[in-house]
């Protein structure tokens, strides 16, 4: 009697596990849908060799991309230590050296498995141009040496290369406009990136040390375009007005316009400098100038000989901006509108616009980024060049003498520029927004650049997988676990038997 009723325990046991084998089995196909993986993510360096200082940035966006181009943020920024690559020019494998220390902190953020893939770039501006005119051979030997420095670590490099000003100018103006939400904007709730509606496009205006540009789109029909001012973002098409103009940096205006005194000055060893602070005095070289395609000419009142020559400071900010004036050529223009300087053509600016490097840098030193008008900008500046050398130190102790000393040049610089040259007036310069960073990204070419390049890399295809019903695959994986146990149970049972 004993040994039937187990007998019967089994059979009721291995029933039931076959019972529950048949439900785990039909719950694990009931219901199965289509589903795509995460997309992975990919990365991209870009550094930023400007004139007076080198960047690097890494990016990343996911591999799908949004309408053939990457939604992509900054994940690191690091400043290159030492000045710009150009200053290498006697002595290349240092420019190539002095990249280790960002590339290693790069390599830091980036999954190892990846780091192979990921593309990487550097962008030469105005500093390699100006070097590119002077010593072509120079130029070559640091973009060599950079890319010998560049082949040892484990990305894929894109090479190094100077890229014209028009490019920095339109990059600049596509980063801008990513920034803030101009292209593409993501809407939480619906889980997407949409362009939107009405998008509000902002110009750029770009200030750097040998070079500036202004880039924006213009109202109706714009006569001359060139390649560089054509883009496709997220599905969209973007034609924009863009123009760079070499040795007219904030750095390369500073020695242009102390040669154009010594030239004008009756002495040849004392030189007033109206817009150096009152009792401030700098001694240099007149053999300096060669340093530079910007001021290397003889002039017809200068020889450039090896002679030195003392600037005296004497904080006149009505003669400072006379004085800056004459380094642009109005009359070229013949009163035209659509004419800057020099005969260069421009369309008449029109919508808001962001200045970010060295206009964002001088007006926050001047705190005028606020949004102050141009009357109370132009009182500020005129009460700041009007301190002695004495206060201004004494104000600023931590500021470094050759900065502290220049931002009355540089400030009646970016009102002769914005002013007299690209034609902002009382009304239009409330348009103009003094700004470095949106969000926590950097505003620069980089971002632009790697945006536009992101065109050019393949978006990757979803990975598609089998996938279930939560509720339905827990219920399935609970039979699951019961088949075993019983089937245990039943193993055990036959063993005593």
């Amino acid at each position: 009697m004993m040994f039937t009723n187990k007998k019967h325990l089994i059979s009721a046991v291995l029933g039931a596990l076959a019972m529950f084998s048949i439900i785990a089995l039909v719950l694990s196909l009931v219901k199965i849908k289509d589903v795509t993986l995460p997309p992975t993510v990919k990365y991209g360096i870009v550094f930023d060799a400007g004139s007076s200082h080198t960047s690097l940035f890494v990016y990343e966006w996911d591999s799908d991309k949004e309408n053939n181009t990457g939604v992509v943020s900054q994940t690191l920024s690091c400043d290159v230590q030492g000045q710009g690559i150009s200053s290498y020019a006697s002595n290349p494998p240092k420019a190539g050296e002095s990249l280790r220390e960002c590339l290693d902190k790069a390599l830091k953020v980036i999954p190892p498995a990846k780091q192979r893939e990921v593309p990487a770039y550097l962008g030469a501006t105005a500093g390699m141009r100006l070097l590119r005119e002077q010593n072509s051979s120079a130029a070559d030997q640091v973009l060599a040496e950079i890319a010998r420095t560049m082949q040892e670590y484990p990305v894929d490099f894109h090479g190094a290369r100077i890229i014209t000003g028009e490019e920095e100018g339109a990059y600049g103006w596509i980063t801008i406009n990513y920034l803030l939400d101009s292209f593409t904007k993501y809407y939480p709730k619906e889980h997407m990136w949409v362009h939107p509606e009405v998008a509000s496009i902002f110009g750029a205006l770009d200030l750097g040390g040998a070079s500036t540009q202004i880039s924006f789109i213009p109202k109706g029909s714009v006569i001359k375009w060139n390649e560089t001012s054509k883009f496709t973002l997220y599905g969209y098409n973007y034609n924009i007005y863009t123009h760079s103009y070499l040795c007219y940096g904030q750095n390369e205006v500073l020695k242009r316009l102390a040669k154009e005194l010594i030239a004008e000055s009756s002495s040849s060893t004392q030189v007033e400098h109206p817009c150096y602070p009152k009792n401030y005095n700098e001694t240099i070289s007149l053999s300096s100038f060669h340093t530079s395609p910007c001021t290397s000419q003889n002039d017809l009142h200068l020889t450039l000989a090896d002679r030195n020559v003392t600037l005296e400071g004497r904080g006149n900010a009505s003669r400072c901006l006379a004085a800056i004036k004459k380094l642009f050529n109005f009359s070229a223009c013949s009163e035209s509108q659509n004419c800057t300087f020099n005969g260069v053509y421009q369309p008449p600016v029109s919508g808001q616009f962001f200045a970010f490097s060295a206009f964002y840098y001088n007006f926050r030193f001047l705190n005028l980024t606020n949004g102050q008008p141009l009357a109370t900008v132009r009182e500020t500046i005129q009460n700041f060049c009007t301190r002695s050398w004495e206060d201004l130190s004494s104000s600023y102790p931590k500021e470094k003498p050759e900065r502290l000393r220049s931002y009355c040049a540089n400030a009646n610089y970016i009102l002769t520029l914005l002013l007299d040259a690209y034609k902002f007036n009382e009304t239009s310069w409330n348009s103009i927004i003094f700004q470095m960073k949106a969000g926590s990204m950097d505003i620069g070419w980089t971002l632009g650049y790697m945006l536009n390049l992101t065109n050019m890399i393949p978006a990757e295809a979803l990975e598609w997988v089998k996938g279930h019903d939560p509720s339905l695959w827990a219920a399935a994986v609970a039979f699951i676990v019961l088949t075993l146990a019983l089937g245990l149970v039943a193993l055990l049972m036959r063993l005593w038997l």
